[in-house]
């Protein structure tokens, strides 16, 4: 009996036994079944911005092209939440603008962003921010689970509609207790997914203290403000002329995509309180303005315009090249130096020149103006466009919104450098027997057209003219006349000499008698004309003009002999040199020669 119990004893035990090992088998087969769930990266635009995330840490992957500058980046290494999320991973270098994955983890806002330009994104400053993100590799990290879909505080987002139907999170209406995702009579799943307990109108939480304006498109100019400094001004005055700042700056829509302002006070010497790049605001640029102290000295102005011309409009300052250069200049009573030669070099370099005068001399003090009519003598031109005077400082207020309507129609800054002011051009023309009188006078009219489209005046472009056979003739110097039509009607009286083709003598000519009286910071151009193989040498004096900095046009009409026109030509010569068969279809090349020398101009620096 006892041989049989210990019997069924030992069969259960190894039934026991079978069925554990069975079981843990099983399980392991059933674990194998089981697949975790995969970790789905979620894809997003460039232009989505951090703070529209709910999610304090999670995974995303960006398309390519975010380098992109129209997607605005703040911060350097730590960026403020208000900036796209792939623009940040390309400036940090953790991606490049082909895309990929990145990490974003949230952190604490931070009371100011530091601009910087790196991996080919400009990242910009911004004072403060309520929440801050760092980027990094896009590699999860142990122990922290990511989302697959993301979380929103708003719907607008292209993402954000695509995860709209695979979160699981919703929002009720206002008021309204949690309740069933399914009872949709209560629940909708609309415009916002957040997290339980998080109000709609919170989004505020994310925005800037001082929301970060990218500034007025339509007043992108670069602007720098001359402020009167010297003992003479007294310390009220100079606090009206900080508070007239403080106004124009309130009245401007500073920032990176419109005006940029900065300021140099002048007294003996100029000195530059803050240039272009260092405020990107209103609200910063008046705070900067309301610590400028006064310098005292005399009132150096022309100085003050000549230091601006050398020195502001820089890169490294923050000039954006593309932008007009404007400087307004504020004068108390009358400067102690002259201006006018000042202001012409700052005009030729391209600086629109603004003056503000107050309180004028009266007619006891004339005597002591250095000199009279300054402020004429100093704008571009005498129309009331570039000067503005102020009987009074306490009037000077009433000043602020004619002067910000005058500096961003950026239509009317003429004085701006430009393909079509900035130049003295001298026509060579040839005047030999084989031109024949009727087309001389076809000749002439292409000079004229030409002439035409430049805008002449004795600041902006010149034209001067030379004939020439075996022998020279100056027609008109570039100081000879100052007006469009007055050039007109002299190339009209132009009288047809004829002779031989001596091209490199009238080069040489050209230079001596023509270009010699050319101004400083003028662009030389020489559109030389001829329907012949010339009788003298060509290269010698061609490689002279070359030298010189005249940038040379070659003109080829039936007999030009190609190969000359190449010589004579700037290179590289196909962008310098043309050729018609014919007289009669010289005025097809008006057009592609403008284009050329719009084309060379832009293409050079303009610093």
């Amino acid at each position: 009996m006892g041989i049989v119990v210990l019997t069924m004893k030992a069969s259960v035990i190894e039934m026991f036994l079978v069925l554990l090992v069975t079981g843990i088998h099983s399980n392991k087969e059933m674990a194998k079944k089981i697949k975790r769930p995969k970790f789905t990266v979620p894809q997003i635009n460039c232009d989505v911005k951090a703070g529209k995330i709910i999610n304090p840490e999670f995974i995303v992957k960006c398309p390519a092209g975010c380098q992109d500058p129209k997607y605005h980046v703040y911060g350097t290494n730590v960026y403020a939440s208000s900036s796209s999320v792939c623009a940040a991973a390309v400036h940090s270098g953790v991606l490049d603008n082909s895309g990929g994955k990145v990490l974003v983890q949230k952190v604490a806002g931070q009371s100011g962003y530091r601009e910087s330009y790196s991996n080919g994104v400009q990242s910009l400053s911004l004072p403060r921010w309520r929440e801050s993100f760092v980027v990094s590799e896009g590699k999860p990290q142990k122990g922290v689970t990511y989302p697959s879909a993301l979380t929103y505080s708003s719907a607008k987002s292209p993402a954000a509609k695509a995860d709209l139907w695979s979160t699981t999170s919703y929002t009720s209406s206002q008021n309204s207790p949690r309740a069933n995702p399914g009872d949709t009579d209560m629940w909708k799943p609309g415009s916002v997914l957040l997290d339980a307990g998080f109000v709609p109108n919170e989004e505020t939480s994310t925005q800037p203290l001082d929301p970060a304006s990218q500034g007025d498109p339509n007043c992108k100019v670069d602007l720098a403000f001359l402020i009167d400094g010297s003992a003479s001004i007294g310390s009220r005055r100079f606090r009206i002329q900080k508070q007239f700042l403080a106004d124009v700056a309130q009245a401007l829509d500073i920032g990176p995509a419109g005006p940029l302002v900065g300021v140099v006070q002048y007294g003996d010497n100029p000195a530059t309180q803050f240039n272009l790049k260092t405020h990107m605001s209103s609200r910063d640029l008046k705070a900067a303005i309301e610590k400028i102290t006064q310098r005292g000295g005399l009132s150096n102005v022309g100085r003050a315009i000549s230091f601006v011309t050398k020195n502001f409009f820089s890169k490294a300052n923050g000039n954006r090249g593309g932008a007009p250069n404007v400087a307004v200049v504020l004068v108390d009573g009358w400067p102690t130096d002259k201006v006018e030669e000042a202001s012409r070099l700052a005009r030729e370099s391209g600086i629109n020149v603004f003056f503000i005068t107050m309180e004028g001399a009266v007619e006891h003090e004339k005597p002591y103006v250095m000199e009279p009519n300054f402020a004429s003598k100093a704008v571009c031109r005498t129309n009331g466009f570039y000067s503005i005077s102020v009987p009074s400082w306490f009037s000077l207020h009433k000043s602020v919104q004619p002067l910000v309507k005058r500096v961003c129609d950026t239509d009317r800054l003429a004085c701006s450098k430009t393909c079509f002011n900035s130049a003295d051009v001298g026509f060579v023309i040839d005047g030999s027997s084989s031109v024949g009188t009727g087309n001389f006078r076809t000749v002439l009219q292409f000079v004229a057209n030409l002439s035409r489209e430049f805008e002449i005046s004795d600041t902006d472009t010149r034209i001067g003219a030379v004939q020439y056979t075996y022998e020279q003739r100056l027609e008109f110097g570039f100081d000879t006349y100052s007006t469009k039509p007055d050039i007109l009607n002299a190339i009209k009286r132009v009288g047809y000499w004829s002779g031989g083709t001596s091209t490199g003598a009238a080069i040489n000519y050209a230079l001596e008698q023509l270009f010699k009286e050319s101004k400083p910071n003028k662009r030389k151009l020489m559109v030389l004309i001829t329907d012949g193989k010339s009788y003298d040498d060509i290269r010698i004096p061609a490689m002279a003009a070359h030298h010189k900095g005249v940038i040379t046009y070659a003109v080829g009409i039936a007999w030009a002999a190609q190969e000359e026109l190449d010589v004579i030509a700037t290179h590289p010569a196909k962008d310098h040199a043309f050729f018609v068969d014919e007289f009669d279809n010289l005025y097809k090349l008006v057009p592609k020669v403008i284009q050329n020398i719009c084309t060379e101009f832009n293409s050079r620096p303009r610093n």
